[in-house]
């Protein structure tokens, strides 16, 4: 055997020995940790759903709260149409959520068209839907939601207007989802209310993006749309970033 076999089996096991040394301690220290066990992870992907294959979910990433996944907590309350809707109604289903009014004369406006936008940008899709909750429900019945979709183009059949019992609703939006809401006699219409939008994929998960640090952004600015492309404070839209991760989750 000459010299430079010797010495490439030399540098193998050198390799070998470094990797053992250096390497498999942080592995056993991740696995402890449960580091490795990874949102996008085959086994995790089959656990969420058996008839898919393994390996499709997305890049998007759960919230997590002290190491839970947040999941969309029950609700049930009645749409424009008289009909009591539940979060199982929206099983098997993606979906984007929000918190408005039908008399807000501020924010609200621009969240819906930017909402009947998504809409039509997944004109055909049954897997899609829109939760919206009125924040006044006292003032929105379900005949002023009715008047409301009709007025504003919203026509798919997954696009639900709620409305129920005030406290309710305040609790899913401020405890459920640390989506601010209140009243304000000094906010534009007497309340206030948070501008964002909620993915929700259909296992009920709340889902988003990441940051520029890896982050999720964990919600997304339904104020701003595409047309504007900025704010006037310098905030790009996310309009087509909800558009994009939406069509991810459908895929799962």
């Amino acid at each position: 055997m000459s010299k430079k076999t010797n010495y490439s089996y030399v540098g193998v096991s050198f390799i070998i020995l470094l990797f053992g040394i250096y390497f498999v301690p942080k592995i056993i220290d991740r696995v402890s940790n449960k580091d490795v066990v990874r949102d996008e992870s085959r086994s995790e992907d089959i656990n969420h759903n058996p008839k898919k294959r393994p390996g499709t979910l997305s890049d998007l990433q759960f919230i997590e709260i002290n190491g839970v996944r947040k999941k969309v907590p029950e609700f049930s309350f009645t749409d424009q149409n008289g009909n009591t809707v539940s979060n199982k109604d929206y099983e098997g289903k993606v979906y984007v959520l929000e918190f408005f009014f039908t008399t807000c004369p501020s924010i609200c406006p621009k969240m819906n068209a930017n909402m009947v936008d998504i809409q039509n940008t997944f004109p055909n899709e049954k897997d899609f839907g829109i939760a919206s909750f009125s924040i006044t429900p006292h003032i929105d019945t379900p005949e002023v939601l009715k008047a409301y979709a009709e007025q504003n183009g919203i026509t798919s059949p997954n696009w639900h207007l709620m409305t129920g019992d005030v406290d309710e609703i305040y609790k899913l939006a401020n405890e459920g989802f640390y989506l601010y809401t209140a009243k304000d006699e000094n906010a534009d219409g007497g309340f206030e209310h948070s501008g964002n939008f909620a993915l929700i994929d259909k296992n009920g998960y709340i889902r988003s993006r990441s940051d520029a640090q890896g982050s999720p952004i964990i919600y997304y600015n339904g104020i701003i749309s595409e047309e504007e492309k900025v704010d006037e404070a310098g905030m790009e839209q996310q309009i087509t970033w909800l558009k994009q991760d939406i069509a991810k989750l459908l895929k799962e």
